[in-house]
């Protein structure tokens, strides 16, 4: 799956909005297509691979956040503060969304991107997510852009052999370290989180004494912080 995405790395070619047709009408009638039209939106056309695109087994869509540092974060103003920034259903798609995104590295100040399956929000309340967890690993300025590449390219490649476990993953950009993470849904279930450890040490090719966490959303949502008071493994 690698090669593949390699191959692909540089096709960033074709968008595909598409626009809509301007009608003349009567007020009236105005009235009711602009409600139409709002209600059309809201239910997005599904992404599908494009003709002889290389599919993915999932969709997955790529989030953004920024938010002021000390500033208390309810689950409410976080979910205002999360922007969608597109979904892909294929290699090339996700090449074109991906060659165009600021590298997390280059990124400033206390900013995220997550990369979850489509309709899974990256949020610990979603219900794909309530009862999983993340592992958590603290890497050092200079090492975000390179691990973020490998973790989500080994993701969408289903690398991680755990079934619909994986929910997604987040780099996280902070002032004197970055973070990436990846959820996944039971976290009561010790041979997939062990197996997620084992695959995300290969993947990102970590040192053996390389400090990675544990911490279910249960807890994240008790101390209402995704890295605090967490478990400690080696």
């Amino acid at each position: 799956m690698n090669n593949k995405f390699d191959a692909l790395k540089d096709d960033d070619s074709g968008d595909h909005d598409q626009n809509e047709e301007n009608s003349t009408q009567k007020d009236g009638e105005k009235e009711k297509a602009e409600r139409d039209k709002n209600q059309s939106s809201s239910k997005r056309k599904a992404v599908v691979p494009g003709p002889a695109e290389h599919p993915l087994q999932y969709n997955y869509t790529f989030w953004y956040s920024r938010r002021t540092p000390g500033r208390p974060t309810s689950s409410q103003s976080y979910e205002q503060n999360i922007k969608q920034i597109g979904t892909f259903a294929s290699v090339e798609q996700f090449w074109r969304f991906y060659s165009h995104m600021v590298r997390p590295g280059d990124l400033t100040g206390h900013s995220d991107f997550h990369l979850f399956k489509e309709g899974i929000k990256p949020m610990w309340e979603d219900d794909a997510n309530k009862n999983g967890g993340k592992w958590i690993i603290r890497l050092r300025k200079g090492l975000a852009s390179r691990c973020w590449e490998n973790l989500i390219l080994a993701m969408l490649g289903e690398q991680f052999m755990v079934g619909e476990e994986i929910c997604g993953a987040v780099v996280s950009v902070r002032f004197q370290e970055d973070i990436i993470s990846i959820w996944n849904k039971t976290a009561s279930d010790q041979a997939t989180t062990a197996r997620i450890r084992d695959t995300l040490r290969r993947v990102l090719n970590l040192p053996p004494n390389t400090i990675m966490e544990y911490k279910t959303h249960t807890d994240s949502i008790k101390d209402n912080s995704s890295f605090r008071n967490t478990k400690i493994t080696l």
